[in-house]
């Protein structure tokens, strides 16, 4: 039988995908996303094997950036959010198998190019010569996160987004995700963050509001202060955490709330936890250090790493969006 191991179970391996380009407006250079990414790289590659696709032309940047332990493989991407656009690993019968949703762009809510990101998926599992499975749910990594028993979070803005999965109904959709990932039980969020609903955005991904632990809690993204549009929206969101009888543990958004674009949502849910280590975004923000104390509780036997991630959220996602765990088989 199939199924996808969480994330805190062992990997063999990151994938990651090295920016060609910052965003216009978005408030950062190029140099700046490129060294945020090669940040967060290189703390991984100091403790699992990580592979890291660049576009031929940045192949010179991505030397001069990142360890030389990483393994860099070419391949002419659009964009770097290689949680979305790489594939979904599970294992059945003790191998691996890549899964391949069809992406479009996060329901073409972008203006920029990502036709090269849609081949990403199959691409790595023909590097890695493992099965991949495709589907014809629209979906990205970003959009589920599983417990490691059989439940899966999901948001209705994303996989029930008629831009993405226009004929689908709630149940085509559990169908769907169970058949492949092995879970039994989806618990839907009506929403995600604010932020998300703006251009470029993903409509709602669940790995910046809350994720399960080892121990079966979720961990929740919590906004605190009455003025940002999340608070309310936050309150609702763990309410029906609640509801489906999760056991939730708040983490207090940073306290600051606007960057030169718009409301934030930075959140320190948005981290990635690896062989030996958690990597979690930081803000240089007063509520960056309680987040990294909690996470140790959490996880008491990893290192737990904080990085500066304003720059990887200015273009739009956090350390967990540009990375993808192969499970160890």
């Amino acid at each position: 039988m199939s199924n996808m191991p969480p994330e805190w179970s062992p990997h063999s391996a990151t994938w990651m995908g090295y920016p060609s380009a910052a965003y216009d407006g978005c408030g950062v250079s190029t140099e700046e996303a490129q060294q945020a990414w090669a940040s967060v790289a290189n703390a991984i590659s100091d403790h699992e094997r990580l592979f890291m696709l660049c576009h031929p032309t940045q192949r010179k940047s991505a030397q001069k950036r990142l360890s030389s332990a990483i393994e860099l493989v070419d391949y002419s991407l659009n964009d770097a959010w290689l949680r979305d656009t790489g594939p979904t690993f599970i294992i059945d019968s003790n191998r691996l198998v890549g899964i391949d949703w069809r992406f479009n762009g996060w329901g073409n809510n972008t203006q920029l190019e990502w036709q090269q990101d849609a081949g990403i998926a199959r691409f790595i599992c023909e590097y890695l010569d493992c099965e991949v499975r495709s589907s014809t749910l629209t979906n990205e990594g970003g959009g589920l996160h599983v417990s490691g028993q059989d439940q899966v979070l999901l948001t209705q803005t994303v996989q029930l987004d008629p831009r993405r999965n226009p004929n689908w109904s709630q149940a085509d959709v559990e169908s769907e995700i169970h058949a492949l990932l092995g879970t039994e039980r989806a618990i839907w969020l009506e929403r995600g963050l604010y932020r998300d609903y703006e251009d470029n955005g993903t409509r709602g991904h669940v790995d910046i509001v809350a994720c399960f632990t080892p121990n079966g809690d979720v961990l929740f993204h919590e906004q605190t202060q009455e003025q940002h549009p999340d608070h309310i929206n936050c309150r609702e969101l763990r309410a029906q955490l609640a509801d489906a009888g999760l056991n939730v543990v708040p983490i207090a958004a940073p306290k600051v709330l606007r960057d030169n674009y718009d409301w934030v949502d930075y959140s320190y849910l948005n981290h990635y936890v690896l062989n030996g280590a958690v990597i979690v975004p930081t803000f240089d923000d007063p509520n960056d250090d309680p987040a990294l104390e909690r996470l140790v509780e959490v996880y008491p036997d990893r290192a737990v790493r904080g990085i500066d991630a304003r720059v990887i959220f200015a273009m739009g996602g956090g350390v967990h969006c540009i990375t993808q765990q192969q499970p160890l088989v």
